[in-house]
């Protein structure tokens, strides 16, 4: 399958019709409608398939367009890495967890850019699960993950930073006027928890028991769209505390006791081959 073609089809996928992408390619329609023919061919499926004004994708072109979309965007960073070479330059591709300490992390790409101001940085945000997956195809240098991880087969460095769970809770809620909040006081509350592998682990840790003593009713993977229900008072979420803002809406963050902690990791992948920004950056973080 050629990078070429493989370019030809996304295009088709994201513009939905065969003339559009034809007339963005700058192709003729039947030039277009051959290759992406032989494509099919050559893989054995059928992509996608033409309705009166659009075409809908099949199962089998929802795949190729995801991994098609990571093997361009590896092409991409690789080759402006090698071509850059000669110079701290090249992109910097980090994903990240939700959590305050990505401050800390600006701050060094901050003053790496001051001096390097030809670097680029382009950011993933998703939980740890999500990102470790990406460190391990190659899509992202570095990942930024929450403990609890399992980061043995990475090289890592620990931040000097923790996270502190605890609920957060609509104003109107019967726990929005305590100072700290223990098992027993939410043992009955609707919960959303990450859904973030090992997080079940830690709860059951803290709760020094299953976590089906708890009212889960959901996950969710980052916080925002989660706040939302919360604020509404729909349910209440177990999340990291700085994630969500606060101040002058109608959300408190209340912390567990004892204190649920977590350490924060900046990861990469093994034997990696980082371009020159990334060396600089990881080169930058050592320096701490």
């Amino acid at each position: 399958m050629e990078l070429r073609v493989l370019t030809y089809f996304l295009t088709v996928a994201r513009e939905k019709t065969i003339s559009k992408a034809a007339e963005v390619l700058n192709l003729s329609q039947p030039t277009l409608s051959k290759q992406l023919k032989e494509l099919e061919n050559e893989l054995g499926v059928t992509l996608f398939t033409r309705g009166n004004r659009f075409i809908t994708l099949t199962e089998d072109g929802i795949y190729l367009v995801n991994r098609g979309t990571e093997i361009l965007s590896l092409v991409e960073s690789t080759t402006t890495n090698l071509i850059k070479n000669d110079v701290i330059s090249g992109q910097i591709t980090i994903g990240d967890g939700e959590t305050r300490a990505f401050k800390f992390i600006g701050e060094r790409l901050h003053a790496l850019r001051d001096n390097y101001p030809d670097i680029n940085i382009h950011l993933y945000s998703g939980n740890a699960d999500d990102i470790l997956e990406k460190v391990d195809k190659g899509l992202i240098d570095f990942g930024l993950v929450i403990d609890p991880v399992e980061k043995q087969k990475y090289e890592y460095m620990r931040l000097p930073l923790v996270d502190y769970s605890g609920i957060l809770v609509n104003n109107s809620h019967p726990l929005a006027n305590k100072e700290v909040v223990v098992a027993n006081d939410i043992k009955d509350t609707p919960l959303l928890i990450s859904n973030q592998s090992l997080v079940d682990n830690q709860l059951s840790e803290w709760l020094g028991g299953s976590i089906d003593y708890l009212n889960i009713i959901g996950t969710y993977n980052l916080l925002y769209n989660a706040s939302l229900l919360v604020r509404e008072g729909v349910t209440s979420a177990l999340c990291i505390d700085g994630i969500i803002n606060t101040t002058d809406i109608n959300l408190k963050f209340i912390p567990l006791s004892p204190p649920l902690t977590a350490n924060i990791n900046i990861v990469w992948k093994k034997n990696h081959r980082f371009s020159n920004a990334s060396k600089g950056f990881l080169r930058l973080l050592m320096m701490d």
